[in-house]
């Protein structure tokens, strides 16, 4: 039996990278614990908040009495360490189709990765990177701040109420939703998040242009 899926309208779309569209969580798993036990914090805790934001910012979350400059420094080697290791990065399943369908309609990529990582990962992946990108050098606060979403909205010429974000992470949602944006969440993760509509990966996801240039999306939320 058919779950009844949900429709939604925009005029863009917001796509965050890792665990929404590409699979990178052997590596992040990896690296960071490496790093919770070099700090000697339990490896299962810090996982729990290592997804969706900057490393720096997760950093301050797991170490609050840290120095910022620590974690900023901490955060340069975590993203050279990550770039390198692309062992196990795969599409999430349903996204090459998915990005795909996207080829000439309005969207990007809104990631906490920098360049070079959002490269890296997205290579590994098969993927096209889009032409429009927000990496953390183009942003001033880590999701769950909407700066990056919003971003990403100017860039493309459009008005928050008019663009769609794809988000797995709880602070991505929580950016999204927070930049006035209606948010599908993808896998496992989004679901206790309260995205504005959920679906376990992006094979449940459709994507289809209307003559004036609106998008409509179909997402099914299981089967």
């Amino acid at each position: 039996m058919t779950a009844t899926p949900t429709t939604l309208t925009a005029r863009a779309l917001l796509l965050d990278m890792d665990g929404t569209i590409v699979n990178s969580d052997a590596v992040v798993e990896r690296c960071w614990r490496r790093w919770a036990v070099e700090h000697g914090l339990d490896p299962e805790e810090a996982l729990k908040v290592v997804h969706g934001r900057q490393g720096y910012a997760t950093m301050a979350v797991l170490l609050p009495d840290r120095p910022m400059e620590q974690n900023l420094a901490d955060n340069r080697v975590m993203l050279a360490e990550e770039t390198a290791d692309t062992d196990g990065v795969v599409p999430v399943p349903g996204a090459p189709a998915f990005m795909a369908s996207l080829a000439g309609l309005p969207h990007a990529l809104v990631t906490s990765a920098n360049e070079p990582l959002a490269q890296a990962r997205m290579g590994a992946a098969g993927l096209p990177v889009p032409a429009v990108r927000v990496t953390a050098e183009r942003v001033g606060a880590s999701k769950p701040d909407p700066e990056g979403f919003l971003k990403g909205a100017a860039e493309l010429g459009f008005a928050p109420a008019d663009c769609v974000v794809f988000e797995d992470s709880e602070a991505g949602i929580q950016a999204g939703l927070a930049a006035g944006m209606r948010v599908v969440g993808i896998g496992p993760r989004a679901a206790a998040h309260n995205p504005t509509a959920y679906a376990p990966d992006l094979t449940h996801v459709t994507v289809t242009a209307t003559p004036k240039g609106n998008l409509t999306l179909t997402i099914t939320p299981h089967a």
